[in-house]
């Protein structure tokens, strides 16, 4: 099983490489358009901002080959909002692989944004999520949000509920951190492995 973290300035690539040592897997970190379409699996983390990362992936030429792999792909944190049309972070256009709108959260009363820390993910619908229970607790850090679409295969509240986790042909994407969430994010981990 050959699995690829794609390489562009995510902040979070070396914690997703230990999330999957931990389950016995050695990923291949790249940004070569080759490795990334021959492998089984592609995670796509981040961590950061929409307009710089979505630079970045210009630059290698990224923004173009990710929309069209056709194994199983992965967006972690800023992964699945980039992996949407257009975020209002910075105004930034983005993969458009999910025709879902990325918002950001609006400052309401003394509930602080952006959301940082441990919250519960429900309405859960995917194989991705097989042995976690309704209202399994993940881990957050994120200002901006998708908004609740179609292709939810899981939600949050905060302030509103939100699209925590989409999916469509063979992409799926969470907005919690799976690789910093335990033994429950390590579950969703191999079950994408699986998959």
């Amino acid at each position: 099983m050959r699995v690829a973290i794609v390489k562009y300035n995510a902040g979070n690539i070396r914690s997703v490489a230990y999330a999957l040592n931990r389950l016995g897997i050695e990923p291949e970190i790249s940004d070569d358009p080759e490795v990334l379409k021959s492998v089984d699996k592609v995670i796509f983390p981040g961590v950061g901002e929409a307009s710089t990362a979505m630079h970045y992936l210009k630059k290698d030429g990224l923004d173009k080959l990710l929309p069209t792999l056709v194994q199983p792909v992965l967006g972690i944190c800023l992964g699945l909002q980039l992996m949407c049309t257009h975020s209002e972070e910075n105004n930034t256009d983005c993969l458009n692989i999910f025709p879902v709108q990325v918002k950001k959260f609006p400052v309401q009363g003394n509930i602080k944004v952006p959301q940082i820390g441990w919250n519960t993910i429900h309405d859960l619908k995917s194989p991705l999520f097989k042995g976690l229970s309704e209202n399994a607790f993940m881990y957050f850090v994120h200002s901006y949000y998708a908004e609740q679409n179609p292709y939810a295969i899981a939600t949050t509240d905060y302030i509103f509920p939100y699209t925590s986790a989409i999916h469509k042909d063979n992409f799926y994407a969470v907005q919690f951190h799976a690789e910093k969430s335990g033994e429950v994010g390590s579950q969703i981990i191999e079950n994408f492995i699986r998959l």
